[in-house]
């Protein structure tokens, strides 16, 4: 009884903001247990060594689950990337409180997204029935 009295009062006083809500309904959508985690095995903001006079190079990540690998690029104007081996798939692009980008994937395994993300990024691949997340980075 007062733990609800308490709810009722939090509620009115200090409500949890709608994007945090949503954030935290996402997180929780997130968790599938047949998904399998594409670890991050190459970052060139940490594996790579510094060209000289390059000022905006892109970002270039690798995430392997197996024998699943996405070579990812993060560039001012997007994402592009490529699965290897090919196959028919769809990339959504996670992030922030905004909704998850699908996007396709050719039949060489290329893809491309118009948007960069601004925050915290993940990627979730969906080939057929298999399931395959990456570990959340920051752009």
């Amino acid at each position: 009884m007062l733990e609800e009295e308490l709810r009722r009062a939090a509620a009115v006083r200090d409500p949890v903001p709608t994007e945090l809500r949503q954030l935290a309904l996402d997180a929780y959508a997130l968790y599938d247990l047949d998904a399998r985690v594409a670890e991050l095995t190459f970052d060139s903001l940490v594996d790579a060594l510094p060209i000289r006079g390059a000022t905006d190079a892109p970002r270039m990540l690798t995430f392997r689950a197996g024998e699943l690998t996405v070579d990812v690029e993060v560039t001012g104007q997007g994402l592009m990337g490529q699965v290897l081996p090919p196959q028919p798939a769809l990339i959504e692009v996670l992030g922030g409180p905004q909704s998850a980008l699908p996007v396709p994937v050719d039949e060489l395994g290329r893809f491309t997204s118009g948007a960069r993300p601004a925050g915290p990024f993940a990627l979730r691949l969906r080939t057929g029935a298999d399931v395959v997340v990456t570990e959340w980075l920051r752009a």
